[in-house]
């Protein structure tokens, strides 16, 4: 990007503002940081979760949102700026976190039986089709408590997504969503709360952030992907999942796609993009300057910090088609 394009947005205005996931909160006040320095240009962005990014920038309170799960063609219709466009960012997984005490080797688990899991129909650590999966592995006979997001989180989104595409079960009785009506369960705000309740309660079982989870040093589950292997969630898998989409994609895409249960032998199958939402034609023609600014500033050099922080970079190709749609963006 040109030095007189950063320098056009900086003499426009002097900050933005955005809301919402928290899963992308690290990144992205990463990339403000790195902004700041270069540019001047300060951007305050709320960690809100993904459904308050959402309402915010419908209600155009804030610049841009941010969203782990795509918006609906509901919430679309009801964005008093118009249309909204979704922008990948970068990707990440979600992984099944647990507290099993003598458990020392990673717990196996299918999309099926996590379903009957969180459905409240498998309640016994010991039940066999939970032993099926883990020969060998001593299982405890404890109950299953199941730990869920109480707030409204694309995290959500992301593991109800998955759970809907591979069971059936799972998608007539409780389906996708970023809040959800829970059969069973505790819930904790935010993947500190999920976490807190996982380690006080053996026998405990829920899901976080993959890069938290890293952080945190939380045991994870290996999941049986589409090809048959038992993956665990990293940077490579999460990557592993993306390969494809972007020359597979309409050029026009808005990128509300999900890609759950991707196949390929290595790919992780909870597994998503992260979103900046924006207003094709924004109100404020110099802020929407200075967030295509931005925004081609991230797609340049923002990528390449990603793995750093435990995310996963957008393939290349993507990057490109993203970069060159930045150029439609304009004001009302």
């Amino acid at each position: 990007m040109s030095g007189a394009l950063l320098s056009t947005a900086n003499a426009q205005v002097t900050d933005l503002t955005g809301a919402g996931s928290s899963f992308a909160y690290p990144i992205y006040s990463k990339w403000a940081a790195m902004y700041a320095a270069k540019t001047g240009v300060k951007i305050n962005y709320q960690s809100i979760g993904s459904s308050g990014g959402i309402r915010q920038l419908s209600d155009e309170i804030v610049d841009f949102g941010a969203t782990d799960g795509p918006m609906t063609d509901e919430q679309l219709a009801k964005a008093k700026g118009g249309a909204i466009l979704h922008f990948p960012t970068v990707l990440g997984g979600v992984a099944i976190t647990y507290n099993l005490p003598g458990v020392t080797q990673p717990l196996k688990l299918t999309g099926d039986v996590l379903a009957e899991i969180f459905l409240g129909k498998i309640t016994k650590w010991n039940d066999n089709r939970i032993e099926a999966l883990n020969p060998g592995v001593r299982l405890p006979a404890t109950d299953v408590i199941v730990v869920h997001r109480a707030d409204g989180s694309g995290t959500t989104f992301i593991f109800s997504d998955y759970l809907a595409t591979v069971s059936s079960a799972w998608s007539s009785a409780v389906g996708r969503g970023q809040s959800l009506n829970w059969p069973v369960g505790l819930g904790g705000k935010g993947s500190e709360g999920v976490t807190g309740q996982i380690k006080q309660l053996p026998g405990a079982v829920g899901y976080v952030e993959l890069s938290y989870a890293k952080e945190n040093k939380l045991p994870v589950a290996l999941i049986r992907n589409a090809a048959g292997s038992w993956v665990a969630p990293s940077l490579e898998s999460v990557t592993a999942a993306a390969a494809g989409a972007a020359a597979k994609l309409p050029a026009n895409t808005d990128y509300r796609i999900s890609i759950v249960n991707a196949p390929g032998k290595n790919a992780y199958p909870i597994s998503s993009f992260t979103w900046i939402l924006v207003y094709e034609h924004p109100k404020d023609a110099a802020k929407g300057k200075a967030l295509t600014a931005f925004l081609k500033w991230a797609y340049a050099n923002g990528e390449s910090v990603a793995s750093s922080l435990d995310y996963s970079p957008l393939p290349k190709a993507m990057v490109t088609r993203l970069d060159a749609r930045l150029n439609a963006l304009g004001g009302r």
